[in-house]
């Protein structure tokens, strides 16, 4: 890992469109482009967040032994923790972006909502109380 990123976390995101994936985080989600390999491979950047964007032909997705692929979507998903989450909803509805879910939840901790990115990964926008 190179020096600037010791004090990053990563999370790597199987995609499938290198290019459309990095337009998303940085048009929409206020991510900095850190590295663009396209069309294998991109990181972006927000805050210590340092999301690795692995396309099909990146070392990231390659198959294992058994020959089961990674592939793009699931349940994990990122949180990007927002100040108000109506305003972003609106802002991110307006400019055609997918939800999953469609409302806003509200628990113990806050609120929430999940978007997706191109290629089906979900990404949580998240409120704290």
């Amino acid at each position: 890992m190179a020096k600037e990123h010791s004090e990053m976390v990563s999370v790597r995101y199987i995609i499938d469109d290198v290019e459309a994936a990095v337009a998303f985080y940085i048009n929409h989600l206020g991510f900095k482009l850190d590295l663009n390999a396209a069309p294998a491979f991109a990181s972006v950047i927000r805050g210590n967040l340092r999301l690795l964007l692995s396309g099909e032909k990146s070392s990231g997705r390659k198959a294992m032994p058994d020959g089961t692929k990674p592939v793009p979507g699931g349940w994990n998903r990122i949180l990007l923790e927002v100040t108000d989450i109506h305003a972003e909803v609106a802002r991110l509805r307006a400019a055609g972006i997918r939800f999953c879910r469609d409302e806003i939840i509200s628990g113990p901790g806050g609120s929430q909502i999940w978007i997706v990115d191109p290629s089906g990964n979900l990404v949580e926008l998240f409120e704290p109380q």
